[in-house]
């Protein structure tokens, strides 16, 4: 019974809401606004691609695109330049992100464990495994 009572209470009231609420105002369909009619374009004087042939102003796609999204090269302020030339930009080399990338390079002394658990070979998971010293 009590349960009857707590879903019927929730409907009654909700229901009591609308019949008490009073009368709202309807929407007037019929007083919309008319959009204005469609205008043809003017005539700017382009002529279709001729199949064949080359398009002489356009540069490569990635080239607009890095220009509209960055607006071109910027100008180096005179203390990025110096701390640039402070860094040794014109002593670096210019593969080395894939020297840096590459595993037998060792920038950092990571220590024999971490050195034992990068040499170990791939798998599965099941049969890869890395013996490291115990101190």
């Amino acid at each position: 019974m009590r349960k009857a009572i707590f879903l019927l209470a929730p409907a009654i009231l909700l229901g009591g809401c609308g019949v008490l609420g009073g009368k709202r105002a309807s929407l007037d369909e019929f007083a919309v606004a008319r959009n204005a009619p469609l205008v043809i374009p003017p005539d700017y004087s382009l002529t279709p691609p001729v199949a064949g042939t080359v398009n002489l102003s356009a540069s490569d796609a990635q080239t607009q695109a890095i220009e509209a999204l960055f607006g071109g090269p910027a100008p180096r302020s005179a203390t990025e330049r110096a701390i640039l030339d402070s860094a040794g930009r014109d002593r670096s080399a210019l593969g080395v992100r894939s020297t840096v990338g590459d595993p037998n390079t060792r920038v950092v002394d990571k220590g024999q464990t971490t050195q034992t658990i990068i040499a170990a070979p791939e798998a599965d998971g099941k049969d890869a495994s890395a013996q490291t010293p115990q101190h």
